[in-house]
């Protein structure tokens, strides 16, 4: 029986090298990220691009994305016609306070991006922020339970205190198709009205509030009434229905907790501590 040769070095295959790491820029999509200086930009619009980048970054810890298909906006702060949102490219998971765009209420750049604003995304938020000056702050998602109330005939139903305690605030607009036609701005401000969270049919919600941190805690009441629904509904058991005079007295109840001067107004506690959380768990937002 005849001994294998032993590989000599000049026969042995050359090793493969390990593909150096892409560079952020790769990971873009092929563009140079473009940085401000925090001396470019007031103090306040810093502080509202952090807490519009915590905003992103919890939704996605939240499992609320939909890749890059949804938004958050906010007013730049001392402003009525220019705001800040998400580029089109950039995961939620990865915003930071220098990524966001700043446009004007047309949609025209203020600041400088390799990215672009998604159209739908625009006509969307710019509707909300023109047509109520009180809305500092406008979130949108396609999450799994938002969407399929969304997509049910009576829409959120009063089952559970977490629907009693918001439906005060409840509005619903009908599906038009992608909201790529501004004129579809004013139906969306008409259905809004006076309320703060919009079940937009057969598309997804949106909430708004006085700043980030009330805006997102109303998505999180919203999120959970829907969820709650959906789970209650598809486990196959007789649901418990709350009389009537039941439902109005919390629905009461949830205006006055939750309305202005209400305990629950704000989110303040909460959002406090997400950023805690954030802080913790994904830090670097606020670059």
């Amino acid at each position: 029986m005849k001994r294998r040769a032993a590989t000599t070095a000049k026969h042995r295959p050359a090793a493969r090298k390990r593909p150096a790491r892409a560079a952020k820029q790769v990971l873009l999509g092929g563009a140079a990220k473009q940085v401000p200086l925090r001396g470019d930009i007031s103090a306040a619009e810093w502080q509202a691009r952090v807490e519009l980048a915590a905003a992103y970054r919890l939704t996605a810890m939240m499992g609320w994305t939909d890749m890059l298909g949804t938004h958050i906006s906010c007013r730049v702060p001392g402003t009525r016609d220019q705001f800040l949102i998400n580029p089109y490219g950039l995961l939620f998971e990865e915003m930071t306070a220098s990524d966001l765009i700043k446009c004007d209420i047309e949609g025209r750049k203020l600041s400088d991006s390799p990215y672009e604003v998604n159209s739908a995304g625009f006509t969307i938020h710019s509707a909300v922020h023109m047509g109520n000056h009180d809305a500092e702050a406008v979130m949108h998602c396609h999450t799994q339970y938002g969407v399929a109330v969304a997509s049910q005939k009576q829409g959120l139903l009063p089952l559970t205190q977490m629907a009693l305690t918001a439906m005060s605030q409840v509005r619903y607009h009908d599906f038009e198709g992608v909201a790529e036609d501004h004129n579809e701005r004013e139906r969306l401000v008409r259905d809004l009205g006076d309320g703060s969270m919009l079940i937009l049919r057969n598309h997804g919600t949106l909430t708004v509030g006085s700043s980030v941190g009330e805006m997102f805690a109303r998505m999180f009441r919203l999120e959970r009434a829907c969820k709650f629904q959906i789970t209650a509904m598809s486990g196959g058991a007789e649901l418990n229905r709350i009389p009537e005079e039941v439902i109005n007295h919390t629905v009461e109840q949830g205006g006055m907790i939750y309305g202005k001067g209400g305990r629950g107004a704000g989110g303040k506690l909460m959002w406090e501590a997400l950023k805690r959380k954030l802080d913790k768990e994904s830090p670097g937002y606020a670059s």
